[in-house]
């Protein structure tokens, strides 16, 4: 059996990750660049937990400047099994209102200038992502938020944009009437690159906003959505420690191959592979490729 490590990645207003036992940042270096920042590893009730801030501390990156592949490439690295986004979205929803956390089961993808892939021109692997959330972690959030009395919707649709603009009103309208339940900035292509490096990956979504569809909330401003950010962490680090205090110490197998999604992607024939392309996918495919 493989040892459960728990990774969390902090969305706009999380940048650190109270109770973290044994705390130590460490540099990771990877091959696809520099990572947003240093990882905070640690434990908490014996659970190994490994912390990064998406936007690094202060907020320095914006969704477009972030390197999702050296995230991911780092806490792959790191040993994480399973991985939960906590994201900052706008609603589409009446019954989604400003402080409701969404367990997305879904992601559409309207980024444009981010790289998507760890795979490309010289070793090409196509991954399914038909289901891009791992049933059991979200099971375990939800279970987890029921145990710390914090309302959760245990499904949605998560639609990314590319940023750091809000939506138009013409896009705005248009996503709410496709029925997608929120948007974000950030979690695409993050969910399409841990599933390449076969991690089990399950989003908290957590509404600041009604995106501008909404009559009062056509001009929302950093500073509004500020003041929800802050409850909204404190819910979240709440949900992360009861998370890791019951998470199974042993990594539970997906039952949609989260964690084994190369063991049929890989396409292009062993002696066409990019020998250099091979190296950098050491951490991501290493165990499909021989280490």
């Amino acid at each position: 059996m493989t040892k459960a490590v728990l990774g969390v990645i902090g969305g706009s207003g999380i940048y650190e990750l109270p109770g973290l036992e044994n705390v130590r940042e460490e540099r990771i270096a990877s091959p696809w660049g520099e990572p947003s920042a240093p990882l905070l590893m640690g434990s908490i009730a014996g659970l190994p937990v490994v912390f990064l801030p998406r936007h690094d501390k202060g907020h320095r990156l914006s969704p477009s400047d972030i390197n999702y592949r050296a995230n991911i490439d780092i806490l792959k690295r790191a040993g994480v099994t399973d991985l939960v986004s906590l994201s900052a979205c706008g609603s589409f929803k009446e019954n989604l209102p400003p402080g409701t956390f969404v367990l997305v089961d879904q992601f559409v993808d309207r980024t444009h200038k981010r790289e998507s892939s760890f795979f490309g021109k010289g070793l090409l692997a196509h991954v399914s992502m038909a289901h891009p959330v791992s049933p059991r972690l979200r099971i375990h959030l939800a279970a987890a938020a029921q145990a710390e009395d914090i309302a959760v919707v245990r499904d949605g649709t998560y639609i990314c944009m590319e940023g750091p603009q809000f939506s138009t009103l013409a896009e705005s309208l248009t996503y709410k009437q496709l029925g997608y339940s929120v948007i974000g900035m950030t979690n695409m292509p993050e969910a399409k690159l841990a599933r390449e490096a076969e991690i089990c990956y399950a989003t908290v979504a957590m509404v600041t906003d009604f995106d501008c569809w909404h009559p009062d909330h056509d001009a929302v401003t950093v500073q509004d959505i500020i003041k929800v950010l802050t409850t909204n962490a404190e819910k979240a680090k709440r949900l992360m420690g009861r998370l890791a205090r019951d998470f199974p110490r042993e990594h539970e197998s997906c039952p949609i191959g989260s964690d084994r999604a190369l063991d049929t992607a890989l396409i292009t024939a062993p002696g066409a592979r990019d020998p250099e392309l091979v190296k950098k996918l050491d951490a991501v495919a290493g165990r499909v490729l021989g280490r």
